[in-house]
C-alpha cells in the first residue's frame, strides 16, 4: 500500500454565522474576512504494474487546479454546493469534488497556517 499526496493553497473570503454566545469571535466572524487556506489530498493504493505509479501526478495536479479555480479568490459563502464555509465542510467539499477524477482519494486536510486551525476528513 502506498500513499501519495498533493498540497495546494487558495485564498478566499467568507462569513461565519455562529450561534449567539457560542464564541468570543462571534461578531468578527459575521463580517467578511479572508484566509489563506492550505489543503492536501491523500491518495492510497497499489501502483499500476505497468506504469509503476499509483496515479500520474500530472492527473492529480490537473484535477486540483480545476478545483482550486472554484475556491481561489472567491467568497466561499457563494460557492455552489459548499454551504456554511467551515473547515469541516471545506474538507468534504474538496473530497467530493476530487473523488470522481481521483478514485484513490482517501483523505483531505484543510488548515490555516496563521491561526493554527486544521481539519482532516477520512470518509
Amino acid at each position: 500500500m502506498f500513499e501519495l499526496s498533493q498540497s495546494f493553497y487558495f485564498e478566499s473570503a467568507h462569513t461565519l454565522r455562529r450561534r449567539v454566545g457560542d464564541a468570543a469571535e462571534e461578531a468578527g466572524s459575521r463580517r467578511i474576512h479572508g484566509h489563506t487556506y492550505q489543503a492536501e489530498v491523500v491518495l492510497a493504493g497499489t501502483p499500476d504494474a505497468e506504469s509503476g505509479m499509483l496515479v500520474d501526478l500530472a492527473i492529480v495536479r490537473a484535477a486540483v487546479a480545476r478545483l482550486r479555480e472554484r475556491l481561489d479568490h472567491h467568497l466561499l459563502d457563494e460557492v455552489p454546493g459548499l454551504g456554511l464555509p467551515t473547515l469541516e465542510r471545506l474538507c468534504v467539499f474538496i473530497f467530493d469534488a476530487l473523488k470522481a477524477e481521483l478514485p484513490q482519494a482517501v483523505e483531505v486536510s484543510v488548515w490555516r497556517e496563521r491561526s493554527g486551525d486544521r481539519c482532516t476528513y477520512r470518509p
